[in-house]
């Protein structure tokens, strides 16, 4: 199959031409901006290593939380995910509905529900526990390992005095 060069110098219809970066403006700068496109990213990798595009990264850490504290609320779930009632309502609905997480009703207090993972979400928490551990580990690469600590201090300081 024969290579088709181009003149660079001549002019190319549209849907073939380059699109110059967007300027940034001041959102150069901000800490937010970047925070939420590194997020972004994050994301995307994470579900592709998964293999799954759907999948949204708070999923993972919902179910790790839970795994981690068997029979947390999901009032205290919220809290440690950083997440609001709404988002964590709709999350668990559907972790439910795929036979991941059991809710159930607290004896003591019939408004609460405790949380804990089934079989197939303790199953599927391992499957994405190893796409999770090389991501992070390409994230570590990334970061790089001598400055991880520093940097996983600041994102935490950020949490601590925003949240």
């Amino acid at each position: 199959m024969a290579r088709i060069e181009t003149d660079p110098h001549e002019p190319q219809d549209a849907g073939s031409r380059r699109e110059e970066p967007a300027r940034l403006g001041p959102l150069g700068d901000f800490i937010g901006f970047h925070l939420r496109i590194a997020q972004e990213a994050s994301f995307r990798t994470f579900a592709q290593r998964v293999g799954d595009k759907s999948l949204k990264p708070r999923r993972f850490a919902v179910l790790t939380l839970i795994a981690e504290n068997p029979g947390l609320t999901q009032t205290a779930l919220g809290k440690a995910a950083g997440r609001d009632k709404s988002t964590l309502t709709s999350t668990l609905d559907d972790l439910v509905k795929r036979g991941l997480v059991l809710r159930e009703r607290t004896a003591h207090d019939r408004r609460s529900y405790t949380l804990t993972l089934t079989p197939a979400g303790c199953a599927h928490r391992e499957r994405l526990m190893r796409a999770a551990l090389d991501h992070d580990r390409e994230l570590d690469r990334i970061v790089g390992r001598e400055k991880k600590a520093e940097f996983l201090a600041l994102l935490r300081k950020i949490a601590a005095e925003l949240g």
